[in-house]
């Protein structure tokens, strides 16, 4: 598929260096919204200076650095602020979604639950939902056309952590091996800017990320 009416945007937000992004049409102007948080209000003037209209939002998983909530003492700003300002639907994994109420305080009327193959149509543009646990156990990926949006599951250089409440490092070998078969064209673009480069091809990932070496995953396999 082209990417010829493909609009994305790679913005840093917050000390934690997450990504947010904006993907969406160049044609019509909606753009769907990845893992708002930090500053709600910032993100809602930089889309309206673009002319563009917000028709929903995407989650890759329920961490508050992401969704906003409570982290560490402090009130993160995320999809809650987001619904004061912005009626629009929340897109969430089936199985995160329990965890995204009780993280961001939203309701059930409030979420698009989805499950991995299902897609989102924005313009000209596919978003297909790929169901990545590991990270957690709802952690979904956004492939559209040969770009993917990966959260937490995958970075340029290393992958999410698997020693918190909900995180399982079985499934995100499986996981992991999922998003090593995709084609080495395709952009990688995570959600932390952890590595010198804020996105890169899974060619280059499949090089430089231990992670997504054969020999390392085999020998990850034999240890689990």
């Amino acid at each position: 598929m082209s990417n010829d009416d493909l609009y994305i945007e790679q913005i840093l937000v917050g000390p934690m260096e997450n990504f947010v992004y904006l993907i969406g049409s160049k044609s019509t102007r909606e753009v769907a919204l990845i893992d708002p948080a930090w500053d709600i209000d910032g993100l809602l003037d930089h889309i309206n200076k673009r002319d563009l209209k917000l028709s929903s939002v995407l989650v890759t998983h329920y961490h508050p650095d992401h969704v906003g909530g409570g982290m560490g003492g402090q009130s993160i700003e995320g999809v809650a602020e987001i619904l004061e300002k912005e009626p629009v639907k929340i897109f969430v994994n089936k199985h995160e979604a329990e965890g995204m109420k009780k993280v961001t305080g939203i309701s059930d009327i409030d979420m698009n639950i989805v499950d991995s193959g299902d897609h989102l149509q924005i313009g000209g543009n596919d978003i297909e939902f790929l169901h990545t646990p590991g990270h957690t156990p709802g952690s979904q990926c956004f492939k559209v056309n040969d770009n993917l949006v990966s959260g937490d599951t995958l970075f340029v250089q290393g992958c999410g952590r698997v020693d918190l409440p909900g995180s399982n490092s079985e499934d995100m070998f499986h996981s992991l091996r999922k998003l090593s078969a995709l084609p080495d064209e395709t952009i990688l673009y995570p959600g932390h800017h952890y590595s010198p480069q804020e996105h890169e091809t899974m060619g280059k990932v499949k090089e430089i990320n231990s992670y997504l070496r054969i020999e390392e995953i085999e020998l990850w396999k034999q240890i689990m």
